[in-house]
């Protein structure tokens, strides 16, 4: 029941059905956990079966790795005839070949879509995705996910969802096979007892101006009063959404309540036309929206959506700056924050099942091996399998696939919680790549957040957003700010940077030892300007980066991204007029942007009158 006295909804067919469905593949798990060894040896030799007659099958001796009578020894075999493939680059050449239209090279036939994301090189990873990965992987996967859903919250199901995914299709690969976004396909082909309960239709994320689909996105949501799940891998997201509601809430509410879409934003016609389905007059919901502004002097979601039953997102690695952000702006004795689990692009890992944010693992459908952090230096690694990692320490994982990758490393931290029956489980600490060593220092990422943190207390002030670049010709650490507090000089921004300095020496011995040394130059801070993230998260976008897919590393050496966030500091001499500046402009994009709304909307009222 809800403060005015309604119950949700009970959804029982759905219910039933993933009961039944999911319920399937969650003993499934069960089973494979409790047997991981068995589990594993079952896996990597089905996949090896599968595409021993391949182009690389037969270049690394799938025949022979199968003669192994024994787990030890095919695990032993795998080892020997087929090497690590430590970036997507190893595995390219043989993925163009299926881009051009050639066929068994990877795998048996061609593949069904390909995933994009970014890559080490310019050119980003087309990552193959065979049906039998979709279907009889990710889809059950899914199953047993929904079924996860039910069990903590049995009328989740019963109002609307939110979920933010990728888009469907971006493009062709030059045989014609498309590529785009795996959960943008993947919600495009749930079944419709589950469809008719989103919030917006897959379309919406072909929006191609980022604040008009955000703006999108909320108000279709902020309509209805019963959303019960909200899902999104990013809680960048979250912070997103919830600052486009903010900057937008009287529009907003005026759309809800004339069943509009707002003319300032860049919407083509033909996604329009799709979204008069899912828009009508609401005036009473328009009504209660006002009257919670009045009451709360804003709107969160703990007022507007009072039976929201279950949030989820990435809560692990760096993720934790995120969340720190809107946690207030839920009631967390009604809805349940429950944990993404380990997924990228190249894998769909596992997913937590309860409250903690350890991920359970499927070793029926991967292929997983493990190497420990203290060896990744090492030229010669020793490889564990699931069922060896010990609880607390921290690993390296690498992947096997029946979508085509070998001994793929993701690149990857790993930490190992508790057992799910016999099999160990993980949770993201950071990618390898957020350990950054300009002269041996190997600072990590998680590191750093917490000697910001510290730093924060002990100044007594607060951030809204920070980031660590290493410049190696400066052999020097440059430091990001952006504070709640706008009015903060750079002489507090220089006193927070040379305590973070002093933490990171404490946490890190090495860091201590260079800076000693004057092998590390004195860190150098900056201030940002207000929305920092999202002014680098909208720039990258612009440069085909994807909004679902958009990670993030809080301490990087990475020239590139360093000079996006040089165009939007904040330099102390010139602040004040910079600030007026930055304004100004921002408010004439904005005159002009709703001038040409306008434009567009009189010329659709001349059309429409015409005929």
């Amino acid at each position: 029941m809800d403060h005015q006295g309604k119950a949700l909804p009970y959804p029982w067919l759905i219910n039933t059905i993933f009961r039944i469905v999911g319920g399937s593949q969650r003993l499934r798990l069960n089973y494979w956990n409790k047997h991981p060894k068995q589990a594993a040896a079952r896996t990597l030799r089905d996949i090896l079966a599968i595409s021993r007659d391949t182009v690389y099958g037969k270049e690394h001796h799938f025949d022979r790795i199968l003669t192994a009578t024994n787990a030890e020894d095919l695990f032993r075999l795998y080892r020997q005839y087929v090497p690590v493939n430590d970036s997507f680059e190893s595995l390219r050449p043989y993925v163009e070949r299926h881009k051009n239209g050639e066929e068994n090279i990877l795998f048996p036939g061609k593949p069904e879509m390909y995933a994009t994301t970014s890559g080490t090189t310019d050119e980003p990873k087309w990552v193959p995705m065979t049906h039998k990965y979709l279907k009889d992987v990710y889809g059950k996967m899914t199953h047993a996910w929904i079924w996860n859903f039910i069990t903590h919250r049995s009328r989740i199901f019963g109002g609307h969802i939110f979920t933010t995914v990728g888009k469907e299709v971006e493009g062709y690969a030059p045989d014609g096979t498309i590529y785009g976004s795996v959960s943008g396909v993947l919600v495009r082909d749930v079944p419709e007892i589950i469809k008719k309960h989103y919030t917006a239709p897959a379309a919406v994320m072909s929006i191609d101006d980022y604040a008009a689909r955000n703006y999108t996105l909320m108000r279709l949501a902020l309509q209805h009063r019963d959303v019960t799940l909200w899902a999104t891998a990013n809680p960048s997201t979250i912070l997103e959404l919830l600052r486009t509601l903010n900057e937008n809430t009287e529009e907003m509410i005026e759309d809800i309540e004339k069943g509009t879409l707002s003319w300032n934003f860049d919407i083509s016609d033909y996604i329009r036309k799709e979204l008069e389905a899912y828009i009508s007059p609401q005036p009473t919901r328009a009504k209660e929206l006002r009257q919670l502004l009045q009451e709360y002097g804003k709107l969160e979601p703990k007022h507007f959506w009072p039976w929201l039953q279950v949030l989820s997102t990435w809560k692990c690695g760096n993720s934790k700056i995120y969340i720190e952000k809107y946690l207030e702006q839920f009631d967390w004795n009604k809805t349940f924050y429950q944990e993404l689990g380990y997924i990228a692009t190249e894998c769909r890992f596992g997913f937590a099942l309860d409250d903690t944010n350890e991920s359970v693992l499927f070793p029926h459908f991967h292929y997983y091996e493990f190497v420990e952090e203290s060896e990744l230096d090492k030229p010669h690694k020793h490889f564990l399998q699931l069922y060896e990692l010990e609880l607390g320490k921290r690993y390296c994982s690498y992947v096997t696939t029946y979508s085509g990758l070998f001994r793929y490393n993701m690149n990857d931290l790993v930490e190992v919680g508790g057992k799910f029956y016999n099999t160990p489980t993980v949770h993201m600490v950071s990618k390898v790549n957020g350990i950054v060593s300009m002269t041996g220092e190997k600072l990590y990422e998680p590191q750093f957040i917490d000697a910001v943190h510290k730093a924060e207390e002990i100044m007594g002030i607060k951030t809204k957003f920070f980031v660590g670049f290493a410049d190696i010709n400066q052999s020097k650490y440059h430091f990001y700010f952006e504070f709640e507090d706008e009015q903060v000089n750079q002489s507090t921004a220089d006193e927070l940077g040379m305590i973070v300095d002093r933490k990171l020496q404490e946490i890190n011995n090495e860091y201590e030892s260079k800076r000693s040394s004057f092998r590390l130059k004195q860190p150098e801070s900056h201030i940002l300007f207000s929305n920092a993230y999202s002014r680098f998260k909208a720039a990258c976008l612009r440069d085909g980066f994807r909004d679902g897919q958009f990670k993030f590393n809080l301490l990087m050496q990475d020239e590139e991204r360093r000079r996006k966030f040089e165009q939007i500091e904040r330099r102390d001499n010139i602040s004040d007029r910079i600030l007026e500046w930055a304004n100004d402009v921002d408010t004439r994009i904005k005159g002009r942007q709703k001038t040409r709304a306008e434009r567009r909307h009189r010329r659709r009222a001349r059309h429409q009158a015409k005929k």
